[in-house]
């Protein structure tokens, strides 16, 4: 279960919007002062457990009758004011001391929900099906540590919340390659900052302006020196992020919006884009133009794009709800059509990503897909029968609270020998949940709340020491790892 005093927080947050609407800064310090009083108490272990949860009741029926019942709909979608605003400074870590009669008192336990009493520590989870173990599996297992998937993937603090997109969702946010503290995050007022969060206190570098419509996507080049992005004002726009220069503004034959990009992972000087028009372009970045033979057609509108990890084959979803296959030649940028499969009839695809491998021991191509309504499913990569296109094997399917907003998800990047791995993803229900992809039951790993609004994307730095996340109301916070 999450930490009663996190989910006071979350509680404080989602009502915050409705505090003193004509002065936000006020609203931010309750927030801030809040989060220090419910460290202290946490600390001091004051309270027993039954009694944090009777307090937990009691806050949020006072909350109610003030301020009018929060309905879980409404309280998922985006907010005329963001639940955090204008909170530029970081915020200490709030940590839960939870009360044990097996531990002394005082004594921290995982904030994590996949912790359950009765369950060993590092009992082996039910291995899924094609698992192949290497030789040195438990050998390396044991050089990890003995630490269970709910400790390792233990995200409670938050480490800081970025506001300079206010009242604006803001629908990706992605650390740059190989950088632990380098983020951007676009947003629908039309912009995208660039933000350091070390050395020194986290700050926004600089703000990317010159859309004329709000910015769906974007994603940085290898080498982290240029930035794509996609606007709903039917441009593709290249940024030098380290001053802010658009260094190349390409707009769409069709004069469609622009809903999704992605970088050739083996030919950068490549980038696809996906329309409102149903299409998938490949765009020569140097110069400007459409790579020959590099368009396809979907049945939809074009929402999400990911390439595999040797960079020839390109996914692409749909709000048809099918997810479609093309063969990409990196050189040429060249598609060819593969393969197509319906995933959710009447739905939509909103996320797409793609990994090779499960974790080190399950050398196993997978391919991760948000779809509308409610479910976030794990696909197995296999080749068809006689054609040898890439196909599409159900592997494990996950609940979600997912019906209006564009939700994004993402692999935990590191492969480690422990057990389990990890998916995270955003939610309507204003949290974000880790998954387990090996566990037949209690797959949840981990809920982390303190969001104002639906969360809309989440992303991992390269270590795993930070996680972003960003919400409908414009706000980003980015959560620390809990050490042990």
């Amino acid at each position: 279960m999450a930490a009663v005093w996190q989910q006071v927080l979350a509680v404080d947050a989602r009502y915050a919007a409705y505090r003193t609407p004509r002065w936000p800064q006020f609203r931010t310090q309750y927030v801030r002062r809040r989060s220090q009083l419910l460290r202290e108490q946490a600390q001091g272990g004051a309270l027993e457990g039954g009694t944090r949860r009777w307090y937990l009741r009691v806050r949020t029926r006072l909350l109610a009758q003030r301020y009018g019942a929060l309905s879980e709909q409404s309280s998922c979608r985006a907010h005329s004011s963001s639940a955090l605003r204008a909170s530029r400074t970081t915020l200490d870590r709030m940590e839960d001391f939870e009360e044990d009669p097996r531990v002394a008192r005082g004594h921290r336990r995982s904030l994590s929900r996949g912790s359950h009493p009765g369950v060993p520590r590092g009992a082996p989870d039910e291995r899924p099906p094609g698992v192949v173990p290497t030789p040195l599996a438990e050998a390396s297992r044991a050089m990890a540590g003995d630490t269970t998937l709910s400790e390792n993937y233990a995200f409670a603090g938050v480490y800081h919340v970025f506001d300079q997109h206010t009242d604006s969702a803001v629908p990706k946010v992605q650390f740059a390659h190989d950088d632990r503290h380098l983020l951007a995050c676009c947003s629908l007022d039309g912009t995208i900052s660039v933000c350091r969060l070390a050395p020194g206190p986290p700050a926004v570098l600089r703000v990317l302006r010159g859309h004329g419509g709000g910015v769906a996507d974007f994603a940085w080049s290898l080498s982290n020196d240029v930035l794509v992005s996609a606007s709903l004002d039917g441009t593709l726009r290249l940024w030098a992020p380290a001053d802010g220069r658009c260094i190349r503004r390409v707009p769409d034959p069709d004069g469609a919006a622009l809903l999704c990009c992605a970088f050739q992972p083996l030919n950068n000087n490549l980038t696809v884009v996906g329309s409102a028009r149903h299409m998938v372009r490949v765009v020569n970045i140097s110069t400007g133009k459409a790579a020959r033979g590099g368009a396809g057609r979907l049945p939809g509108r074009v929402l999400a794009l990911c390439f595999d990890a040797p960079g020839r084959v390109l996914w692409a979803g749909d709000d048809r709800g099918s997810v479609s296959s093309f063969l990409c030649d990196p050189g040429t940028g060249r598609l060819t059509k593969a393969s197509r499969v319906v995933v959710q009839a009447g739905g939509s695809i909103t996320s797409l990503s793609a990994r090779a491998w499960a974790s080190r021991e399950a050398p196993d191509p997978s391919l991760l897909v948000n779809a509308c309504p409610d479910r976030l499913l794990l696909f197995r990569v296999v080749e068809e029968e006689g054609s040898g296109a890439p196909g599409l094997r159900l592997r494990r399917s996950f609940p979600t609270r997912h019906r209006e907003q564009p939700l994004r998800s993402c692999f935990c990047p590191l492969m480690s020998f422990r057990q389990g791995a990890c998916v995270v993803t955003g939610s309507e229900d204003a949290c974000v949940h880790f998954f387990d992809v090996g566990r037949a039951a209690r797959a949840t790993v981990n809920t982390l709340q303190g969001h104002g609004g639906a969360v809309l994307a989440v992303a991992f730095n390269c270590d795993e020491s930070l996680l972003a996340s960003s919400d409908a109301a414009g706000t980003v916070i980015v959560w620390r790892r809990q050490h042990a």
